[in-house]
């Protein structure tokens, strides 16, 4: 067995979005599930498709590219502004692209008439959390700039929230885009066939708004992978939240003393924490630091507290009895976690594979019925 290693629990993530693609087809939303944690991993991909996905994001080009190598064809939405120098490879591998900027969308399409191709794009609209998106108030002339542009089709609008400043999802938010849809459809004469309303922040919105609205679409990733709201890192009924695991392994395990002894500067990383004398502890260490990991993300089993870390350690304090060299410790981790494991070539990562997925689990106990094979194989 090899580790540090992440272990990705595939019936589990095809639960979790079969529910969310089932729960908003009902409020008449898609899901447009977002593969950027793993990294574009083709079998994710292939998971979510089998859940019930008709299209697939992701913020990366290469990540898509990968996809798109395996022979994957459903249609691919890149989430991330195009970069003026993959605007080919963009127009290439991805059917929409979401943008902000006018010098961009016309290099999209220069090179989609060079290509003899349509390009669909989302045009993104600032809504508060100030990242990308185009402020309300010059949306219209944005529009103008580009609606003649050849080869290019306005898909729709967007938004994104929560990602910067944790800025929520409201009824005036969302209210506004809609509003928005209607004024450009009228001026413009174009039917939008997407309105984003953002990512797995604004599912509790979704989930909970009866009233009218333009909005038909969300980008969920977390939700889809961890079980949890982004903004209220709360658990989301009926949805798994230990699909993936991280385990590392045992390399030392002693009784020391809590607090450091000697003239103390600034740490490896140029950090002065403050430290309480707690006498002697049970202390141990894994072979993971935060080479492998965002630390931080990480939640340690019951009796255990993680203290600190280096590029290349763990140190935990343990109660009960101590674990011993060569044991191993399993952890849950947050998106930050796994977003740096699966960035990680120290990481191994193992998923379980399985067989066709054709029924959706509306088991209160969550018990699978899908028929998932138990060996483990691991991501390349």
């Amino acid at each position: 067995m090899k580790y540090p290693r992440l272990d990705v629990d595939c019936s589990k993530i095809h639960h979790n979005a079969q529910l969310l693609i089932a729960k908003f087809a009902l409020k008449k939303i898609s899901v447009t599930p977002v593969t950027k944690v793993f990294l574009g991993h083709p079998i994710i991909a292939q998971v979510l498709i089998d859940a019930g996905a008709n299209m697939i994001a992701d913020s990366r080009l290469e990540n898509i590219q990968r996809i798109t190598q395996t022979g994957i064809l459903v249609p691919k939405m890149l989430i991330r502004t195009p970069m003026l120098s993959q605007i080919s490879s963009v127009v290439r591998c991805c059917d929409i692209s979401l943008n902000t900027e006018t010098h961009v969308i016309r290099a999209l399409s220069n090179a989609a008439k060079h290509l003899n191709v349509t390009h669909g794009i989302i045009i993104m609209v600032e809504l508060g959390d100030l990242r990308e998106g185009i402020m309300p108030d010059i949306v219209i002339d944005f529009i103008h700039n580009i609606i003649a542009l050849p080869n290019i089709i306005i898909r729709g609008i967007g938004t994104n929230l929560a990602c910067r400043y944790g800025i929520a999802t409201d009824n005036e938010k969302m209210a506004l885009l809609s509003d928005l849809a209607d004024e450009i459809e009228t001026k413009f004469g174009l039917n939008l066939d997407i309105i984003s309303g953002g990512n797995t922040a604004s599912i509790n919105w979704a989930l909970n708004y009866t009233g009218s609205t333009r909005v038909n679409n969300l980008r969920i990733g977390e939700a889809i992978f961890l079980g949890f709201d982004s903004l209220s890192q709360k658990k989301i009924e009926r949805l798994y939240t230990d699909a993936i695991t991280l385990t590392a392994e045992v390399i030392e395990s002693k009784t020391k003393p809590s607090f450091p002894w000697g003239d103390r500067g600034s740490n490896a990383f140029g950090e002065k924490v403050c430290i309480s004398d707690r006498g002697l502890v049970s202390q141990i260490i894994v072979a993971l630091g935060r080479q492998d990991v965002c630390v931080t993300g990480l939640s340690a089993p019951d009796g255990m507290t993680i203290m600190s870390s280096t590029s290349d350690h763990l140190i935990i304090e343990t109660t009960g009895r101590p674990l011993l060299v060569g044991q191993t410790v399993k952890f849950n981790v947050d998106y930050s976690a796994l977003l740096s494991c699966m960035s990680s070539s120290f990481v191994h990562k193992f998923f379980n594979a399985y067989s066709t997925i054709k029924t959706i689990n509306n088991d209160a106990n969550h018990k699978s019925k899908v028929n998932y094979t138990a060996h483990q194989n691991q991501l390349h």
